[in-house]
């Protein structure tokens, strides 16, 4: 009776011995991914920015481009964000969706027209500033000016999901 007490003692703190080990190769794992990612290249077709916007490789692609300035606690740019996150997955390789925090990262709307939050730039696959058909301005107000020679059309606001494929269909058109 003496042997089982000991044994089933061994056994526990066996046990117990591999749960602890268990977890710590877990949470080894999960911490050495985590840091293969953040030391990852982003794509060019990743939505956040971080970086400098780099429009030239951007533009190489040819393929329509809108790069949204906001904010992560800007409440509209919090509603617009499951659209774009959305459609930057779905349109991978399609078109190009980005979204810079311009209170994280305020340096990178500069050379841009950003006045107010939430922006969006949109830049048509020939690389040139959108031109919005008669149909989607009578839709959708946009607002161009050019900085350093360079001409932009972008939107002031939010934009609703429909409105973001009305005008990448429009984009696709030019």
């Amino acid at each position: 009776m003496l042997k089982n007490k000991h044994a089933s003692k061994i056994l526990i703190l066996m046990v117990v011995l591999m749960c602890v080990t268990g977890i710590w190769f877990l949470k080894k794992s999960n911490t050495s991914s985590e840091v293969v990612k953040s030391n990852t290249a982003p794509s060019d077709f990743s939505l956040n920015v971080v970086d400098k916007i780099d429009l030239n490789k951007l533009i190489s692609y040819k393929i329509p481009i809108i790069i949204d300035f906001g904010a992560d606690s800007c409440i509209p740019c919090k509603k617009m964000a499951p659209v774009l996150a959305a459609l930057n997955s779905e349109l991978q390789g399609k078109a190009i969706i980005k979204f810079v925090d311009v209170w994280k990262y305020g340096s990178l709307a500069q050379g841009f027209p950003v006045r107010v939050i939430p922006t969006q730039i949109f830049i048509n696959p020939k690389g040139e500033s959108y031109k919005p058909s008669h149909e989607v301005l009578s839709k959708i107000n946009f607002q161009s000016a050019v900085i350093s020679g360079i001409h932009y059309t972008f939107h002031e606001g939010g934009l609703a999901e429909d409105d973001f494929r009305i005008i990448l269909n429009d984009m696709e058109t030019q």
